[in-house]
């Protein structure tokens, strides 16, 4: 046996770790909070009132709750299980898939690594008093990017990505492709029916915030504006002053409610 398989199969054994499955499926439970969280700031947002609206401020929000600061230590916890499992699935996962699909797959697998990672990161400073990156950061962040050669290459290109990543949810929603990740067997009807259609609205609402994100990135790097780059924050209060704004965030706050609300079902039946 040549030491590339026993690699292969330790690892695989890792990742069917029964332990890691728990504090995965606890781990999405805590990543439907956090889209409860950026659902109810952009409901805010939409009255007029000062919120921000991305994941560090879901999590702030979270953590100014009783024991809330547990809460997000939980969350942050769960958020690296998730990174870990994803990153089994990139390395020797997705076996029940042939040839490209399954090369597809860890692909993606690899990036839920780093977004899960990242997110998990995002918990931890919160929950230890930090203060992550807020909009004029990033926005300071991008000015100084595009100020190097290629710079606004990298920038159009990270805003082409996320925009790409954005519709990809909204097809990935609207085709139900999330169904073949849930036992189905283990479902009734009626929790089957409320997953897909919880999952199509997650994942189309949450996919259009981002791909508007990406397209604000995009834009700033086309005009060298870095004024128009602050993710998702950026996005709901775009959203905000278009003509029918409030409309508009009320839809996002539903898609990212929703999202939420799918995440239980993912915590209870989703493919671990």
């Amino acid at each position: 046996m040549s030491l590339t398989t026993t690699a292969r199969r330790k690892a695989r054994t890792a990742g069917d770790s029964p332990a890691l499955e728990k504090l995965t499926r606890a781990g999405l439970l805590g990543y439907g909070l956090l889209h409860l969280a950026v659902g109810w700031l952009a409901l805010q947002i939409a009255h007029g009132r000062s919120a921000r609206g991305d994941q560090s401020g879901a999590f702030r929000l979270l953590a100014g709750q009783p024991f809330g600061r547990v809460l997000v230590w939980a969350i942050a916890a769960g958020l690296v299980a998730m990174a870990i499992w994803q990153l089994f699935e990139a390395a020797v996962g997705h076996l029940d898939e042939q040839g490209g699909r399954r090369a597809l797959e860890r692909v993606v697998s690899a990036g839920r690594t780093i977004a899960y990672g990242a997110l998990g990161a995002t918990a931890i400073q919160v929950a230890d008093g930090g203060d992550p990156a807020t909009g004029s950061q990033q926005r300071e962040a991008t000015s100084g990017l595009l100020g190097h050669p290629g710079g606004q290459w990298l920038v159009g290109a990270a805003g082409i990505a996320v925009t790409v990543v954005g519709l990809v949810l909204v097809v990935h929603g609207i085709r139900k492709g999330f169904v073949r990740n849930l036992r189905r067997n283990l479902m009734s009807a009626g929790e089957f029916r409320a997953a897909v259609r919880t999952g199509q609205l997650g994942y189309a609402g949450k996919g259009a915030v981002y791909a508007v994100a990406g397209v604000l990135v995009t834009i700033a790097a086309a005009t060298f504006d870095p004024a128009k780059s602050a993710g998702l924050d950026g996005a709901l209060h775009t959203l905000a002053q278009q003509p029918f704004g409030y409309a508009l965030l009320l839809v996002a706050a539903a898609g990212f409610a929703l999202f939420g609300v799918y995440c239980y079902f993912q915590a209870r039946y989703r493919k671990v």
